[in-house]
């Protein structure tokens, strides 16, 4: 008996189990274990009305036996078994974007071993612990667009920086905060491992602003013009439109009271609420038409080119969005000019993709092309950024077909030359990173594995999602038929992603799948 007065179960032998039930009991443990049986040590406790700790401590001392009896590698007869059942898991897991209660039941219904939600969950984090979280350039430096950005799995923070022109994830990783501190250790891993910055693309976010400040403050850094402006303003052409609509029934109404009035009394005080409701409505109209056509004027002016495919001047760009600007405060709404305040502070560093642009057009400008060509083409790339940020059919459409009409016109001109030239031209400006989104689409991409995940996402799991993500090959898009870190490193990719986790795995875990029996 311990000092709390409880019985210490450990050192009473049970009388009523004889060796042959301790040995059927430890037989059975011990092929659980081996071939991946799920519920065994749980059906066992109930039968012999015993803890499945008593288990576990009688298999571990039956194990150790056996190992002095024959040897420390005594390999199940079926190696390729685990194999297998690693693959199903993982497969489920990334690629069919499977909770892990979703995998037990496909396993099981599947007939496979190893199918238990603990032994799932288990060898998924191996996986994962064995995967990297940072990307690593083994023979030489990597110059890179950092487009670093915050994404959340409930309320904890992750930190992810990214490629911008390969889509690769370079670095991902569970944080306790997104301070200074966290984001510079990041970035400071990411030069570690061989990738240096060419420029950065944030938002303006305390911590990443503090951050760059103290390791980047020779780089250029460019605020995400999206968040800047056209999410900031962007929020109010819904809300003024709602807003004229309301005054537009309320007017409606006031009239429809007037015929209803039994008085001159009443007409009178129907008839002035009435005036003053129309006027509220036009006002509000008013303000909804000037405000909409503002903010379309200001955000063609974050555009790199100009309708006739000419790179835009940056001084003359920032003064049109200056004058909008004010022109949007003098429309006399309190809770916009507040916003057009914190947006007039950005400016002097919301162009800086402008200089880039520069030098990128000015590369162009030795291609043996007519100048007339090469705007055709810079337009018809604008147009197919356009294309892929619109979220309705019908711009997506239109943008679509603005594109495929330049491109024919440089076709026409260029003949066989088209796709090399297309490509070269297309490639050079998609260095020109203007804002994060590229971000909220790897959010979209692993957003399914955070909510099967219920809050409870680790590093290890992050791990796995960021190395089936660079080493998987696109089904469709621009980036067609090619794995991230194969545009990222220009070196063709020959394995599937599975194959190139299992090298992983047995180069340094060479235990974890058991080798072929002699």
């Amino acid at each position: 008996m311990s000092s709390t007065g409880q019985v210490n179960c450990h050192i009473i032998r049970r009388s009523d189990l004889s060796v042959f039930d301790r040995l059927q009991i430890v037989f059975e443990a011990y092929s659980a274990k081996v071939f991946g049986h799920w519920g065994t040590i749980t059906a066992l406790s109930r039968y012999f009305n015993i803890s499945r700790t008593f288990i576990y401590n009688q298999l571990a001392n039956f194990e150790k036996v056996v190992v002095q009896l024959m040897g420390p590698s005594m390999p199940p007869k079926h190696p390729d078994i685990k194999r297998n059942a690693v693959e199903v898991m993982a497969a489920l897991r990334l690629e069919g974007k499977c909770s892990i209660g979703s995998i037990v039941a496909i396993m099981k219904r599947l007939g496979l071993q190893f199918s238990s939600q603990g032994t799932i969950s288990n060898y998924l984090n191996i996986l994962g612990s064995l995967v990297p979280n940072t990307l690593n350039v083994e023979n030489e430096r990597q110059p890179v667009v950092f487009l670093s950005d915050e994404i959340f799995s409930d309320r904890q923070p992750i930190l992810i920086t990214v490629d911008p022109i390969s889509s690769a994830i370079l670095k991902i990783e569970l944080a306790d905060k997104r301070r200074a501190k966290e984001w510079k250790k990041h970035w400071l891993c990411l030069e570690n491992n061989g990738f240096d910055a060419i420029y950065l693309v944030t938002d303006e976010g305390t911590g990443l602003c503090a951050a760059y400040d103290e390791v980047f403050s020779g780089i250029m850094r460019q605020p995400d013009t999206f968040h800047a402006i056209a999410h900031r303003l962007g929020l109010w052409i819904e809300r003024l439109e709602k807003t004229a609509y309301k005054t537009i029934t309320e007017e409606y109404d006031r009239e429809i009271k007037i015929g209803s009035a039994r008085t001159d009394k009443v007409i009178v005080k129907r008839t002035k609420q009435y005036e003053l409701s129309r006027e509220n409505a036009q006002k509000a109209v008013d303000v909804y038409d000037s405000f909409t056509y503002l903010y379309h004027c200001i955000i063609t002016e974050l555009k790199p080119f100009h309708s006739n495919g000419i790179l835009r001047d940056r001084k003359q760009a920032e003064d049109n969005i200056y004058a909008g600007l004010e022109l949007v405060k003098a429309l006399g709404n309190k809770k916009i000019n507040k916003t057009v305040e914190q947006i007039i502070r950005i400016i002097p560093t919301l162009l800086n993709y402008f200089d880039i642009a520069c030098n990128v057009v000015a590369k162009l400008d030795k291609l043996p092309i007519d100048q007339n060509i090469l705007s055709s083409l810079c337009l018809a790339w604008q147009w197919n950024k356009a294309k892929i940020k619109a979220k309705k059919a019908e711009r997506r459409n239109r943008c679509a077909n603005k594109e495929e009409f330049c491109l024919n016109f440089a076709e026409g001109y260029l003949q066989e030359d088209f796709e090399i030239i297309k490509e070269r031209v297309y490639t050079e400006l998609d260095t020109i990173v203007q804002s994060s989104a590229l971000v909220e689409c790897i959010n979209s991409i692993i957003r399914p594995y955070l909510n099967n995940s219920k809050g409870q996402v680790n590093q290890e799991a992050l791990n796995l999602m960021m190395f089936y993500h660079n080493n998987r090959r696109y089904t469709a898009g621009k980036r067609v038929n090619k794995t991230p870190v194969e545009i990222l490193t220009g070196e063709p990719q020959t394995k599937d992603w599975f194959k190139l986790l299992l090298e992983l795995v047995e180069k340094k875990e060479p235990q974890f799948f058991p080798a072929a029996a002699a």
